[in-house]
């Protein structure tokens, strides 16, 4: 008996909330929102033990603008204990100047934090439209913001999946339904830190 209560207090359960502050990705677009990697890692949280309530706060088109102009409401309404960032990559893809891109995503940052919030930040890389220079400086915008503010970050939010038409829709952007479990398992290990 004693052994079974040491064993339910050490193990996975925390209270606590989350937001996903994101654009298409994020928004399970062309897809039942059930289907959407948020989705599914509220259902992973649930069967491995966290108590952890999840708001999926991404809107399809979003910048890095719209999303700063979208999250200080967000944080009043859920005091989240953790906000996951996932935008930057309709402004790559928009050309807008990467130092533009990168104080955007600072003041999300700021935000988050001075909310009380941790943050995890989910990289994106993009096409090479804009040449190499652009797509280099662009790429360098996660990890600097990572190192810069001591954050966990997800180096490349599409690894495993960007690269595999069977696992992306026609358009060649957007993960299908079958690449969302895959997202999950790349956020999951640099989340749980967060939520221990």
């Amino acid at each position: 008996m004693l052994f079974l209560i040491v064993l339910a207090l050490t193990g996975p359960v925390s209270a606590g909330s989350l937001i996903v502050l994101g654009d298409s990705l994020s928004a399970a677009y062309k897809m039942a929102p059930e289907q959407g990697w948020v989705a599914l890692l509220e259902k992973r949280l649930q069967q491995e033990g966290y108590d952890v309530s999840v708001t999926n706060a991404s809107v399809s088109g979003d910048t890095t603008q719209n999303g700063i102009a979208r999250l200080k409401p967000l944080l009043a309404q859920n005091t989240p204990d953790i906000v996951v960032i996932e935008l930057g990559g309709n402004d790559g893809l928009r050309g807008m100047p990467p130092l533009l891109i990168r104080r955007n995503l600072q003041k999300l940052i700021d935000m988050a934090e001075d909310a009380g919030a941790q943050v995890l930040l989910l990289g994106i890389q993009i096409p090479t439209n804009y040449g190499p220079a652009y797509t280099r400086q662009f790429t360098s915008i996660y990890p600097d913001l990572a190192e810069d503010n001591d954050i966990p970050l997800v180096p490349f939010f599409l690894q495993g999946v960007a690269l595999k038409p069977e696992l992306m829709q026609q358009d060649g952007i957007h993960p299908n339904a079958d690449a969302q479990p895959y997202l999950v398992d790349a956020v999951w290990p640099h989340l749980t830190p967060l939520l221990d």
